[in-house]
């Protein structure tokens, strides 16, 4: 298949999705195919609807999901007069909830609640997971196994974003009037807890490998002092046998010089 027909399918086919095609999705429109195009070629012919699109109403732009044609910011607010729906409003506490679970995640509902200070409704959970921007992950082992809550790539998404390290930092939305600045800094001030929570392990692991190397190096000293300790205690008692023996030896010799003299009287 030329470049020029393959570029011609691929942007027909986004354009007519309504949700974002990723590359496997843009690989199975080729299965019939004898020669079904390569990765590379589809990237690249990606790369150059990309740059066709430059300077026009709309773009093509990779998400979380994969490739989809979308308006650009800078017209959005002509295209959304399209529809008479005013597009929704989100309250202060969900979208509170919403960047806590984003900038936490896997966080449960409690955590949250520690974080905001105040309870979490249930209806703020409910309608996150009903716009699959959140879902359940596992559970937390604790007493009580809480649930764990992430973001999904629905949620990246909606929000024009392909990972997680896309969000803003926390510095560049605290001002937002929507979002509550304060909490942006117990976010700032927890994670910052949790570093130095992770630092002081680190040092009090590196603390026990070298008391735990000392006393080993002590340990083997006191080995050592007392092998040579034994080592003398061995060698005193063979002195004192030679002492002995020498002490014999002088008696004998001290009983041969008096038979000497005994027998001369005799004589």
């Amino acid at each position: 298949m030329n470049p020029a027909d393959l570029k011609n399918i691929l942007e027909a086919a986004l354009l007519v999705s309504n949700e974002p095609l990723s590359l496997d999705k843009l690989l199975g429109l080729f299965v019939r195919e004898l020669e079904p195009p390569e990765r590379d070629a589809i990237r690249a012919a990606l790369d150059e609807l990309a740059a066709d699109s430059e300077g026009r109403g709309v773009e093509l732009k990779e998400v979380a999901s994969g490739w989809r044609y979308q308006v650009r910011v800078d017209y959005a607010d002509w295209v959304n007069r399209l529809w008479e729906e005013k597009p929704p409003r989100y309250s202060r506490a969900m979208l509170e909830t919403l960047a806590i679970i984003a900038y936490r995640q896997p966080i449960t509902r409690g955590e949250i609640e520690d974080i905001r200070g105040v309870a979490v409704s249930a209806n703020i959970i409910r309608t996150l997971q009903e716009r699959e921007w959140i879902k359940s992950v596992g559970h937390r082992d604790v007493p009580g196994k809480p649930e764990l809550l992430a973001t999904t790539k629905q949620f990246l998404d909606y929000f024009n974003l392909k990972k997680l390290a896309d969000l803003p930092t926390l510095a560049e939305i605290r001002d937002l009037d929507d979002i509550n600045p304060d909490l942006f800094s117990q976010l700032e001030n927890t994670a910052s807890i949790a570093a130095e929570a992770a630092e002081e392990d680190l040092l009090s692991q590196s603390a026990v490998t070298t008391d735990t190397s000392t006393a080993a190096e002590d340990s083997a000293e006191a080995e050592t002092a007392d092998a040579d300790n034994s080592n003398t205690d061995t060698a005193t008692p063979t002195s004192g046998a030679g002492a002995e023996a020498d002490a014999d030896a002088d008696a004998e010799n001290s009983d041969d010089e008096d038979n000497v003299v005994q027998f001369s009287r005799q004589g």
